[in-house]
């Protein structure tokens, strides 16, 4: 058997030739397997656990009965919905049956920025100021923000802060985590927690070591945890109880009692719930909600963890509109998956076929959910996940966004390219995205870089959510870009300026015995041809020459790395590496302080400016 996918196409609209991969003849078996064969999304009539319906037009229905509003408000349905009807969450009671039905009323796109910005990409773990303990913090990110907003910049996008296990050895992967719904206590500032101060000279002490980390160019995420743990766990020994921590407990509900209890067991039982005792395996046995109320006061700790990062992040997006970036998927040993294990397929990862820049093909080693029971959910992981990336946020960038119209499925022990696509209900999820975000009142983003079929990038555009432009790939100079995107130079997996235009980072894939394609080994000279830049141009010449160019895009957002500003050679991750490759190790090579009195910062922001 074979699955067909498509080369990114070209902006001429010409469609390249169909490649076909072939792939063994049981996994096509094992894939139905997983999605629970091939009855499993039917439904009967009137038992219809979702829809997903846009306002402003009448919808016709298959039954009368009663909607709830989510304000309690009781309408009566005979044959269609109200073309009037609120966007959000309403719930259908069909006249003769007992189950409910959500209906999901959506605007009809997305919000879209009103007006061309620029603002800077970073790596907030590796901006570092001199007082971070070995690791960019959310303090660090509220001076980056701030700094930022005075060069005129009209937001910053950041890696994703979604938390990791509470253990060592701490997983260094921001696209690989526990949950996707809470973020990382690592990014907390221990000086700015209230009832810090009262530790006296314990917290000089933790401080110091911690200030002492930043001496090495690699963060030790193990090290920065186990101080920061300690400082907290001193912190909360004295601490009192606060109404704005029982507010945010009550808003965020059962989803943080239930990660918080993950959290509990993960330090007992270590992070990885598939190798935990058998009766705690399930969020919903018996073993696991007497937990919950043993340890009601470690459970609450970690919930006190997440209303101080909370905090901290609302502070630090008082400046300017920080966009946060959604991993594609999450750990399967992580929080999200013990959660909802029993809607994902994990004995399935998620990945990409073999491409240009990745001739093995992807495997990403996160599991997949199964379609129909995401929909049996009535969305709600789904809806969960974009609700808590979207707190605090002035945007959302989503890493390929190919995936909420198909996800090539990899049966666990195949190799990547030994997968096919399973598709996914684009206008459902798109939707929940729109209104999300409209309550939000964040744009949205879509990475669309690698294998693209024909007709998304149009779909994703219906729905008000920007393409994702890459300088070095764009066949096209940047005028022809179109205005419904962002622009950058190049992503956290490619080359920075520097690693490119030195040769250093073609030399460092050489060195680590990497597959290179021609296309990598040619990019230099297409870049180069480009910007028409003579051979021997300077890096900082050649960054201010990019980026001069990639101001004349009349896309409506544009992106500069941080790793560009310092001429950094290094790229913060090397795809198809594990330990060969510092990934999401490498903190910039000078503090924060210094990057603000930089000169080509500077030089990078007034060329965007204009």
């Amino acid at each position: 058997m074979t699955s067909p996918h498509l080369e990114q196409a070209a902006d001429s609209g010409e469609l390249p030739p169909y490649r076909w991969e072939h792939i063994p003849p049981d996994t096509p078996q094992a894939i139905l397997d997983a999605l629970g064969g091939p009855v499993a999304n039917r439904t009967l009539p009137g038992e219809e656990p979702v829809r997903v319906v846009r306002a402003g037009k009448p919808v016709p229905w298959p039954h009368a009965g009663e909607l709830v509003l989510e304000d309690g408000t009781a309408i009566r349905i005979a044959d269609s919905l109200p073309a009037d009807l609120p966007w959000g969450y309403h719930d259908f009671h069909a006249d003769g049956h007992r189950r409910t039905t959500r209906v999901i009323v959506t605007p009809r796109q997305c919000p879209v920025p009103t007006k061309r910005q620029w603002g800077w990409t970073a790596q907030i773990y590796g901006v570092r100021s001199r007082r971070s303990w070995g690791i960019g913090d959310m303090a660090d990110l509220d001076r980056l923000a701030a700094w930022s907003a005075g060069l005129g910049a009209g937001f910053v996008l950041v890696n994703p802060l979604a938390a990791a296990a509470p253990v060592v050895p701490q997983v260094p992967s921001p696209y690989h985590p526990s949950s996707r719904c809470f973020r990382n206590p690592l990014y907390i500032r221990v000086e700015d927690v209230p009832g810090a101060e009262r530790l006296g000279p314990e917290l000089e002490k933790l401080a110091a070591a911690g200030h002492a980390l930043n001496h090495q160019r690699q963060i030790d995420r193990d090290r920065a945890f186990q101080l920061k743990d300690q400082a907290l766990r001193a912190i909360w020994a004295g601490f009192e109880q606060d109404a704005a921590l029982d507010r945010f407990c009550h808003e965020q509900g059962a989803p943080l009692l239930e990660f918080a209890t993950f959290c509990v067991l993960a330090e007992q039982h270590g992070g990885d719930w598939t190798r935990w005792p058998a009766e705690f395996r399930h969020p919903q046995s018996p073993a696991v909600q007497e937990v919950a109320r043993q340890y009601a006061d470690r459970v609450r700790y970690h919930q006190w963890l997440q209303w101080l990062v909370d905090q901290q992040l609302a502070r630090a997006s008082r400046h300017t509109a920080i966009v946060h970036d959604l991993p594609v998927g999450m750990s399967p040993q992580g929080a999200d998956a013990w959660l909802w294990q029993d809607m994902l397929a994990l004995d399935m990862s998620i990945g990409a076929p073999p491409d240009a820049f990745a001739s093995e093909g992807q495997n990403w080693a996160l599991p997949p959910f199964v379609p129909c029971k995401l929909r049996a959910t009535r969305y709600e992981p789904f809806i969960q996940t974009i609700r808590a990336t979207l707190r605090h946020a002035g945007g959302l960038r989503i890493d390929h966004v190919m995936g909420l119209f198909r996800l090539w499925w990899v049966p666990q022990d195949q190799h990547a390219s030994q997968g096919t696509y399973v598709r996914y209900p684009a206008d459902d999820l798109l939707g929940i995205v729109a209104l999300e975000s409209q309550r939000a009142g964040a744009f949205v983003v879509g990475e669309d870089l690698g294998t693209v079929e024909p007709g998304v990038r149009e779909r994703l555009a219906h729905y008000g959510v920007l393409s994702f432009r890459v300088l070095y790939f764009e066949p096209h100079p940047p005028p022809k870009y179109p205005r419904l995107s962002m622009a950058t130079v190049s992503t956290h997996d490619l080359p920075t300026i520097a690693g490119l235009w030195s040769g250093w980072d073609l030399t460092a894939q050489q060195r680590l015995g990497l597959p290179i394609g021609d296309d990598a080994r040619q990019l230099r000279q297409h870049f180069g041809r480009m910007l028409n830049l003579p051979d021997r141009a300077s890096v900082a010449e050649v960054t201010e020459r990019a980026y001069g160019a990639l101001a004349e895009a009349p896309s409506l957002l544009l992106g500069a790395s941080l790793e560009d500003a310092l001429a950094v050679p290094e790229r913060p991750n090397m795809p198809s590496t594990m330990d060969q490759w510092p990934n999401w190790t490498l903190a910039l090579p000078v503090p924060l302080e210094a990057l603000e009195a930089g000169e080509l910062p500077r030089c990078i922001a007034n060329a965007l400016c204009r």
